[in-house]
């Protein structure tokens, strides 16, 4: 029997981040014996209390639907392992877009998207609410678990990656929403009018890949559409037609499963050649270029950005905004919005250590209520809310 063991070891490409050239971190530490620095980040993703939470906080399903749908947890670990999985083919740092990854949803509120709205909504005369700056902020003050600092103390590339995985932000800086990483960058230069490493563009379409496909599962699992219904979407249509070609005889789970795993193949397939034909086309040959290039070189082909958008429409109409999903959107945010009120005008009902963070400004007291929520998962906040306001669930004497 062949074994589908191959050698694929890469030598590391010349634009590719080194742990040996870091920038280092904010407050010098002893390096470890066992672990690259960024190896060493990772990990302190993974330890941290805010990573626990993404296994019961919403990717679209509130994590009480069912135990076969996504979490932020499982989006987390799936995004990843498709980055790094991009890191090696491109020749990488495999460690450092695998900790960007796990890293970009620490910041998200429960309930998903309808959370981060809600919580916006509500914070708008004090600075707003961004998941990507709550993200940054989580690993650079909320996290307490080291006695000689807050936060993680994390590398100088992963924190960039954290906040730029996206692109440029420094036109975002004039945002009171963004007054953290302002802050933040006069402390320490995070080079924020630049692109990030390419380690850290990997995570973010990874992101992409990730939540493409795996919004088409959890929605066909769900019932919300089916495998007919897609078969005249660009992209996964003609995937679910050579798998059916492939497979007569399979069931429609397994053609499912193997479509979607398909499909993350083509898409992986595309950003490796599109990327690679980029750094040929602007000459990248240092991690410099790769900061200063005029555009984010990990790309999808034009090709697959136009099914990429059709496959997003249809995912609109038949899945985020189906009544089912309304309808708990709705109630997740009348369950924040009623604890934002009551948290504002009784902040003595807040716990012990919240209350203190309370303390002082009303700007203050709505910032410590708006972490305290955030940091929440679905099943907790369903369950605060239901003590604050059920008298029988409430009382504790």
């Amino acid at each position: 029997m062949k074994s589908d063991t191959v050698s694929h070891k890469r030598l590391p490409s010349p634009y590719a981040e080194t742990p040996e050239a870091s920038r280092g971190r904010l407050i010098p530490e002893t390096p470890s014996r066992t672990r690259s620095a960024f190896a060493r980040d990772r990990d302190r993703i993974i330890h941290c209390t805010a990573f626990r939470r993404l296994k019961e906080k919403t990717q679209v399903f509130v994590a009480h639907e069912g135990d076969h749908y996504r979490t932020r947890l499982t989006h987390s670990l799936e995004v990843s392992q498709i980055a790094r999985s991009l890191a090696h083919a491109l020749g990488l740092d495999q460690d450092l877009a695998e900790t960007i990854a796990l890293a970009h949803d620490l910041g998200h509120p429960p309930f998903g998207h309808a959370g981060e709205d809600e919580l916006q909504a509500r914070m708008v005369a004090w600075g707003g609410f961004d998941h990507n700056v709550q993200t940054f902020r989580v690993v650079t003050d909320l996290e307490v678990r080291y006695p000689a600092w807050r936060g993680l103390n994390l590398t100088w590339e992963t924190l960039e990656g954290v906040i730029k995985h996206n692109g440029p932000v420094s036109q975002r800086l004039d945002d009171p929403a963004w007054k953290a990483i302002a802050d933040y960058g006069r402390a320490w230069d995070l080079s924020l009018d630049g692109f990030a490493s390419l380690e850290a563009q990997c995570a973010a379409i990874a992101d992409d890949i990730a939540y493409n496909n795996h919004d088409v599962d959890d929605g066909v699992q769900a019932g919300l559409f089916t495998l007919t219904d897609l078969a005249d979407v660009p992209l996964i249509g003609p995937v679910l037609n050579h798998t059916r070609r492939d497979w007569p005889d399979v069931d429609e789970r397994m053609i499912r499963l193997e479509a979607v795993r398909r499909m993350i193949g083509v898409m992986v397939d595309d950003v490796l050649a599109e990327t690679t034909r980029l750094l040929a086309e602007y000459r990248v040959g240092s991690v410099q270029d790769v900061r200063t290039a005029p555009r984010a070189l990990v790309q999808f082909s034009p090709g697959m950005m136009a099914d990429l958008g059709v496959l997003r429409r249809f995912l609109y109409e038949r899945m985020y905004r189906h009544y089912r999903v309304n309808r708990t959107r709705s109630q997740a945010r009348r369950i924040l919005a009623e604890m934002f009120t009551l948290f504002m005008a009784e902040p003595d009902v807040l716990p012990t250590e919240w209350a203190f963070a309370a303390e002082g400004t009303e700007a203050r007291r709505a910032r410590a209520v708006c972490d305290y929520i955030a940091g929440m998962t679905d099943r907790y906040a369903i369950e605060e809310h239901s003590r604050l306001f059920n008298l029988d669930i409430g009382l504790d004497l």
